[in-house]
């Protein structure tokens, strides 16, 4: 479900660079409302094509996180692919109209950008790669260039060594289980610093005061 490179992306990054899951984080964290409660993940990709393979692996591996509480569609067990992609995201528009995706896969670019993690504002057209017309999906797209497109994308894929994508979709998870973290530490100190303003009085932070006073 690989889709090509014919736009801009928002934010690229290679996921060797020093700090790459801290500056994803950041990324996430401005970029994905992880206050709704309606954030659901489509991680496109097959198990049965290593190049594919990257969005179910990211599925997998947010999946075992006890702290990560969003929905995920797609993973190891239970790909989200070119068959079953159409049903899931009717269900979801039935079930969730109002529901924020993020759209997780591979895809193939130029050789020298092989290993980038790319995040774009609008949704991921699978399949464009390989001559399949598939709906495009997410509200916001993560894609990982995990081989060279231009020439028999199938047999690219096919032989794309598995250890990129496992460790691109590692950079992934990561990536988002810390922005999620990240959230509900900032909500809570936020919420701290709100009480102590109520509680001290705080008349510095409380333009109300400052003009009565």
């Amino acid at each position: 479900m690989r889709d090509t490179l014919s736009s801009s992306y928002d934010y690229r990054i290679h996921y060797k660079e020093t700090g790459a899951v801290w500056k994803l984080s950041s990324l996430f964290l401005q970029r994905i409302p992880f206050d709704t409660h309606e954030l659901i993940f489509f991680c496109i990709g097959t198990d049965r094509s290593t190049g594919d393979s990257l969005g179910p692996l990211t599925g997998s591996f947010l999946t075992e996180s006890p702290l990560f509480p969003f929905p995920v569609i797609g993973t190891l067990e239970s790909p989200l692919h070119a068959l079953n992609l159409q049903q899931h995201i009717d269900e979801t528009r039935l079930a969730n109209p109002a529901a924020f995706i993020i759209a997780i896969d591979a895809c193939l670019g130029q050789g020298s950008s092989i290993g980038q993690l790319l995040f774009n504002s609008g949704p991921i057209h699978p399949g464009k790669a390989v001559g399949k017309e598939l709906p495009p999906v997410g509200d916001v797209s993560i894609k990982g260039i995990v081989n060279i497109a231009g020439f028999m994308e199938h047999a690219v894929l096919q032989s794309t060594r598995l250890y990129l994508p496992y460790e691109m979709s590692r950079i992934i998870a990561r990536a988002l289980q810390l922005a999620y973290g990240r959230h509900k530490s900032q909500k809570v100190d936020d919420s701290n610093r709100n009480s102590d303003n109520e509680n001290t009085g705080n008349k510095i932070g409380d333009p109300y005061l400052r003009q009565t006073n």
